[in-house]
């Protein structure tokens, strides 16, 4: 483990990004905070967390994938990918952190994407400890400790200083860099990182919905809960903006189109969501024809699907970005509690 003074913060940065980008939580014109590229003048944001997540990093919202140049009967297919740089995304909170784990199952098993996998064998993630909570957060319903965020590298702050500790080689490359502009460990440092730790811990206990009920979300309810007359009442106020899916950490739904340059064809994938009319639609029709089906797919997937085929691991971790950013308040956290109320009640 390394410590560094909160002082000595910004030329850490310059270190860093003299060798390698350096992407960080940035204050914007909002009075939120977004990723940014670090260079001189840059300032850390002391903001809880991200309007959008780290997922765009190796998951970016819109993605040339190849192109194809046509010559008479010959076409030439294009690998438009360079070599990638190391980079470096700085002051990743813990629940983002978890949303990779879920990500790595989907992008990372065979057919392995490798355009995901390229980003993330050459990404460093650095991670930090929270030492407030949002009333919007939920992560340790997942079973995810903010106390202890994973990454590459984990951090810790009261304000004064920062300590970092390596969890991968990858890691080790950062700590480098911290322990050139600060100082190993000492055992008072390490007591001091212990006691961060079990105040965070503390603080989750008030977290509001940290104590939701999640025993009916099992693959032996699936139908139980697919079933539910609760799905026709929760999604009647949706309006299908998409914007939870397009904030969340863990949705992966994309679409690929090719597009006519005039001198070839450029494919390109972005996102999609599932709460869109047209996701997935074939030339038969769409499977999903209704507003009911299509929201109860996504927490569906999120709650039952997801786990049913991943060892029981939830496809949400709590960053709680639906609930601040839903137009009508309509998040996971009620449809956990409807679906669970109606359960108990009996209703069918």
């Amino acid at each position: 483990m390394v410590k560094i003074s909160a002082s000595k913060l910004n030329e850490l940065f310059a270190a860093i990004s003299s060798k390698m980008p350096l992407y960080l939580p940035v204050d914007n014109t909002s009075g939120e905070a977004d990723y940014g590229l670090w260079k001189e003048g840059t300032v850390f944001s002391s903001a809880l967390n991200t309007n959008r997540s780290a997922k765009d990093f190796f998951f970016p919202q819109t993605e040339n994938l190849m192109e194809f140049k046509m010559s008479g009967k010959n076409i030439e297919v294009i690998d438009p990918r360079k070599e990638m740089e190391d980079f470096v995304v700085f002051g990743v909170r813990a629940c983002d952190a978890a949303s990779f784990a879920i990500l790595d199952r989907v992008f990372l098993v065979d057919p392995v994407d490798t355009y995901y996998k390229n980003r993330r064998e050459h990404g460093i993630i650095v991670t930090l400890s929270c030492n407030e909570m949002a009333p919007t957060c939920f992560c340790s319903l997942f079973g995810i400790d903010p106390a202890n965020p994973k990454g590459d590298v984990s951090g810790w702050t009261d304000g004064e200083f920062y300590w970092f500790e390596a969890n991968t080689p990858r890691g080790e490359k950062f700590t480098s860099f911290v322990e050139s502009a600060g100082e190993k460990v000492q055992e008072l440092d390490s007591d001091a990182v212990e006691t961060l730790k079990e105040e965070t811990s503390e603080l989750v206990k008030t977290q509001a919905f940290a104590g939701m009920d999640m025993s009916l979300f099992t693959h032996e309810n699936l139908m139980e809960i697919f079933n539910s007359p609760k799905w026709a009442e929760l999604s009647q106020a949706c309006i299908a903006c998409g914007t939870c899916t397009f904030v969340c950490p863990t949705c992966q739904c994309y679409d690929i189109r090719d597009f006519d340059t005039g001198h070839g064809i450029k494919r390109f994938r972005c996102w999609d969501s599932c709460m869109y009319s047209d996701f997935t639609k074939m030339a038969a029709a769409n499977p999903r024809l209704t507003q009911l089906e299509r929201f109860r797919q996504r927490f569906m997937h999120k709650l039952v699907y997801y786990p049913s085929n991943n060892e029981g691991i939830f496809g949400c971790v709590g960053c709680g970005r639906c609930l601040k950013k839903c137009p009508i308040s309509m998040n996971i956290v009620k449809v956990i509690k409807s679906l669970t109320e109606s359960t108990v009640k009996g209703e069918k």
